[in-house]
């Protein structure tokens, strides 16, 4: 039983006049565009307890759908806060002065959780009525990888040619826009498209042999299950008479589509999103469901979260001057009541190695300056994971505990394991152990290598070549890059590492120098920072984040470094052509900058080692968009 006392003035006063207006908006359609740091989040689990406290709604009426189970929890737990006995403020005894409002009640806490986990749900339910069998198996990515490939032996088709991971990709892509097996062929153009019309229909065949959804399949099947089946929807729709979505600038057109069917009768949809915040296209997230939303609720409430209770003004006036350049979707302009705070600054190294040096000595002044600056307070934002490696030694060589969030250290990534043992094995013939890894990439693959090591220690005993030569013949030989395909995102950022990795080896000339240099910076690994990264505990080891701007998403940090911007790196080069990956690389900017509490760096190199050249890129676009009374150092425009 849970029992609930509060009392509605001491629930909405612990809110904004416009967040209480947006909690109290609770009948029809609403739209709460709500700004980085802006308490949506807050505003959420505000409005499903205000539903439940002062609308009388069984909690079991209400439906909460966000992206990650971490978020689900969070709000789960909030949730569970407000419908104690506790303050609202500080988690401390009520204290208001007349007699709270006591509610009994035998009942669940409302559903809060993803959409996969919702779709699972229903799907075991009620997906009988689609011929699917409740007890029925969920493949994850790699299951469905394994399949396809099963299906590329069947139809003889080339793994070179058609990479399983880009077949799935497009099989994927095509269920987000709720595009069946059957219906795929007449979309199909080329002939890549045309074979994967083809396996999409084998995939489809063996997934129901299997008794077998992929991760796709569950808001696919449910979307088709409900256009189908009137007495399936009806129960949903009867069952849930408010429905909630939160991060809607990531929802797919598939997920946009479950959730008009859900709030399809009650027509109480509250979404919560914020267009400027859309950074992931390349998963099937559309930002332009906020637009979609107002053409296709006409009456809907829309309400403007704009008071950011997180950066100062500096840092949220920056991040706006950024973001305001773009035109395809409408941008909050954020405020706040904090004072004003230090400038932004802007360091020109001289390289890399400069850049990972100064972001070390600002973080040891701050903290020589102030105990109660903690390495967790620091977060290192870049675009793509292959930046971290320069980091990562820095940090190391200076004996400064990391946590790298949401990604493998650099050396510990597979792609860089496997490059590693083939030249270890070219080094020394008698490796069993890089041979046993190389062996499980291919044995066509490895008898070409061997064939290719036996002409290089040959041709060593005339002429002795680079570590740099030395690796891009090897990657030639073996046709190691040929696993991965370019065109899939996680596969061309595999191959952003790989390249990479050509910087260490032109920096290690001599082959034996470069391969114990790898040993030594993997040896350092082990005492630094193993903990995991949680932004809420304090208790934990105290370690410098570092992570990509898109795992940034979410988070807060009170100084954040921003490094490599620089044109090409951020914005990446391969959105420079493209205006509407233009604008996603500002949105992904106007993250990184708005995790920002107290304190944020630019850091951009004059020359950089990156990929295996030295190159002098330009300052990147995002620095020239903020206005220079913002910024504390002068920009220096000959770079």
């Amino acid at each position: 039983m849970i029992i609930y006392c509060i009392m509605e003035s001491d629930l909405l006063k612990h809110l904004n006049p416009v967040q209480q207006q947006a909690v109290t908006a609770t009948d029809g359609p609403t739209l709460i565009l709500a700004g980085a740091g802006s308490g949506k989040t807050r505003v959420l689990t505000y409005k499903v307890a205000y539903l439940i406290l002062e609308k009388y709604i069984k909690p079991e009426n209400i439906l909460m759908v966000t992206f990650t189970n971490k978020a689900a929890g969070e709000m789960k737990e909030r949730i569970t806060k407000l419908l104690s006995d506790k303050d609202t403020s500080d988690g401390g005894e009520a204290t208001t002065s007349t007699p709270p409002r006591w509610r009994n009640q035998n009942s669940t806490l409302p559903f809060a959780g993803t959409f996969h986990s919702l779709c699972a749900r229903i799907l075991r339910r009620s997906g009988k009525t689609a011929g699917i069998s409740p007890d029925f198996l969920i493949y994850d990515e790699e299951d469905s990888k394994d399949l396809i490939k099963d299906i590329l032996l069947k139809l003889n088709l080339d793994k070179k040619r058609f990479n399983p991971a880009a077949v799935l990709a497009t099989i994927s892509g095509s269920k987000n826009e709720l595009i069946g097996a059957l219906e795929y062929p007449q979309y199909a153009r080329g002939y890549f498209q045309e074979e994967v019309a083809r396996i999409y229909i084998e995939y489809q065949k063996k997934l129901a042999e299997s008794n077998a959804l992929d991760f796709d399949d569950l808001i696919f099947a449910t979307v088709k299950l409900f256009q189908k089946s009137k007495d399936a929807v009806s129960f949903y729709q009867d069952k849930f008479h408010y429905v909630l979505v939160d991060e809607f600038q990531d929802t797919n057109h598939a997920q946009y589509e479950l959730t008009k069917l859900l709030s399809g009768r009650w027509k109480n949809l509250c979404v919560v999103g914020d267009a400027s915040q859309s950074i992931y296209a390349w998963r099937g997230a559309d930002f332009r469901n906020i637009l979609n939303f107002r053409r296709d609720f006409l009456e809907s409430k829309i309400f403007h979260l704009e008071q950011n209770y997180r950066s100062t003004p500096i840092i949220l006036d920056a991040a706006f001057a950024v973001v305001s350049k773009n035109h395809s979707h409408p941008i909050l302009k954020l405020w706040t009541e904090k004072q004003s705070g230090p400038l932004i600054t802007a360091y020109q190294a001289q390289n890399e190695q400069d850049e990972a040096m100064f972001i070390i000595k600002e973080i040891t002044d701050a903290r020589y300056k102030s105990l109660n600056i903690r390495l967790s307070d620091f977060a290192v934002l870049y675009r793509t994971n292959a930046q971290s490696r320069n980091l990562e030694e820095a940090l190391l060589h200076a004996g400064i505990p990391y946590i790298l969030v949401g990604g493998v250290r650099f050396y510990e990534r597979k792609e860089i394991k496997d490059v590693i043992s083939y030249l270890r094995l070219l080094h020394n013939p008698k490796d069993s152990v890089s041979y046993k890894r190389i062996e499980k990439l291919g044995k066509k693959r490895l008898e070409r290598f061997l064939e290719f090591a036996q002409k290089y220690r040959l041709q060593t005993k005339d002429k002795q070549s680079t570590t740099l030569e030395i690796l891009d013949q090897t990657l030639k030989a073996s046709s190691y890059l040929s696993i991965y395909d370019p065109d899939n995102e996680e596969d061309f950022y595999r191959l952003e590492n790989i390249k990479e990795l050509r910087s260490v080896a032109s920096e290690f000339p001599d082959l034996s120098q470069f391969l114990e240099n790898v040993a030594l910076v993997e040896q350092e690994y082990l005492p630094i920072g193993q903990a995991s990264f949680n932004s809420k505990d304090k208790k934990g080891k105290d370690s410098v984040i570092l992570m990509t701007l898109h795992a940034a998403k979410g988070l807060e940090f009170k100084t954040v470094f921003m490094v490599g911007m620089e044109e090409g790196l951020f914005p990446h080069a391969r959105s420079l052509m493209e205006p509407l990956e233009l604008e996603e690389e500002r949105r992904l900017c106007y993250v990184g900058i708005t995790r920002a509490m107290e304190k944020l760096y630019f850091t951009y190199a004059a020359r950089r080692l990156y990929f295996g050249q030295r190159t002098a890129n330009q300052v990147s676009r995002f620095i020239y968009d903020v206005p220079k009374h913002l910024i504390a150092a002068a920009i220096d425009h000959s770079i």
